[in-house]
């Protein structure tokens, strides 16, 4: 299949790709950039493994065509931290065992950093709605629930958006 040159916008980089015109977002960020924190979980936008942000939606890579995110900012994992710091939701991750094997952890943090950049202060219902497109096999989400709630709450404080400092109860 013949390639064709795209250019996408991905962590605030411009980068010149040569690709397929079936290739999908998820594969053209672990195999031609490298950036292999977006997980492939089922391969039909059911398990949110593979979510990124695109303009700061938060959307499925797995099935999203990459020539048609051409000159949208795409954001993945790798561009959450902020200077080398870890987010609020990152660390809030850390210190609440919201992660237990990691491998869905990625798409979460970027659902809810998708949810927060929408409503700072989502209500319980709505951090339950939005995380229902992403599913864990390890955890019973209450460690990621109330690690919402903490960075959520460090967010507010000023000076600590880049910083989590609730202590666990």
């Amino acid at each position: 299949m013949k390639k064709q040159l795209i250019e996408l916008k991905v962590n605030g980089r411009s980068r010149e790709l040569a690709v397929e015109p079936c290739s999908l977002v998820l594969d053209v960020l672990r195999q031609g950039i490298g950036l292999t924190g977006t997980k492939r979980g089922c391969d039909e936008s059911s398990c949110g493994a593979c979510t990124v942000l695109v303009d700061g939606v938060a959307m499925m890579s797995c099935t999203l065509l990459a020539a048609s995110c051409e000159e949208r900012e795409i954001t993945t994992i790798e561009g959450v931290s902020q200077q080398g710091t870890l987010s609020a939701i990152q660390k809030a991750y850390g210190d609440w065992g919201g992660a237990q094997c990691g491998f869905c952890t990625p798409g979460f943090v970027m659902t809810v950093k998708s949810l927060l950049a929408a409503n700072p202060d989502p209500s319980e219902a709505e951090v339950r709605a939005a995380l229902s497109s992403n599913l864990c096999r390890c955890t019973g989400y209450n460690q990621m629930y109330q690690a919402i709630r903490s960075a959520i709450a460090a967010e507010r404080k000023p000076g600590t958006a880049a910083e989590c400092t609730v202590a666990k109860a």
